[in-house]
């Protein structure tokens, strides 16, 4: 237990400049970063399915897709309590995550502008390709998970 806590905490064995330990957060405890964690990741949730409530109103698509784009923010988010931000940037920018973090981070950007330029239909094709594109980027941490699911998708198409 204790070697996750320092893992997540960003104490492992590397070395940091004195900037990259201040924007840490490690004056946090364990404690207060798992509760940030969890509501910082709860309000995310919560604000994507007030999003999905919402996108059957009337002029529902633009509070849908505010609400799921600020939802998946806070989610992601979330993950910098239990790293750290500087930790969490580094791991985001990676060369095994860099395609998908820009492709995601470009997907919360191109739904918010068409959603707010009343866009409908390009807020909900920018909605679908933010989900797909934080799925595919959340299965970049388990290992072998994005393998194992071009397998599957190219043992369907075949």
């Amino acid at each position: 237990m204790e070697k996750l806590r320092r893992v997540l905490s960003g104490q492992d064995d590397e070395e940091q400049g004195l900037t990259a330990q201040v924007l840490d957060a490690s004056s946090l405890s364990f404690n207060t970063r798992l509760k940030w964690f969890v509501i910082c990741f709860v309000a995310g949730v919560f604000f994507s399915i007030l999003g999905t409530g919402l996108l059957w109103l009337p002029k529902g698509i633009k509070l849908f897709a505010v609400f799921y784009t600020f939802g998946n923010l806070a989610a992601l988010a979330s993950t910098c309590f239990l790293m750290g931000p500087v930790k969490q940037l580094k791991k985001m920018f990676e060369t095994t995550r860099l395609l998908a973090t820009i492709i995601m981070l470009l997907c919360f950007v191109f739904t918010l502008c068409a959603a707010l330029w009343n866009k409908k239909g390009l807020a909900m094709l920018f909605c679908i390709l933010q989900f797909l594109s934080m799925t595919w980027y959340s299965l970049s941490y388990i290992p072998y998970a994005r393998d194992a699911v071009l397998k599957c998708c190219s043992s369907l198409l075949n």
